[in-house]
């Protein structure tokens, strides 16, 4: 748990998040505490979305991908690419 929870994010792990924030770009979403990504709204589904609202409300559980980390650090999360994907397991990640 320790670990998980001091761990950097690493591109194409799939984490459980709670949308934070919701704008007319994408989703805010916190992959762990004080961990915090965007979800585009190209990347909520595999179909147009046109209102963010339509697909995440904040407080939303939803299954994330990091899909980029950048220079500075901000993390590129997609909805539409965790579909059918198993989160980081905690316990797993604990015991290696």
């Amino acid at each position: 748990m320790i670990h998980f929870l001091t761990s950097d994010p690493e591109i194409n792990e799939v984490y459980l998040g709670i949308v934070k924030k919701v704008s007319d770009f994408g989703a805010f979403v916190e992959i762990k505490p004080g961990v915090e990504g965007l979800v585009h709204i190209s990347q909520l589904a595999a179909q147009r979305v046109n209102k963010v609202e339509d697909v995440v409300k904040e407080g939303d559980e939803v299954m994330v991908k990091v899909i980029e980390i950048d220079r500075t650090g901000r993390i590129k999360l997609s909805r539409k690419d965790a579909v059918g994907k198993e989160p980081i397991d905690i316990m797993k990640t604990w015991s290696n």
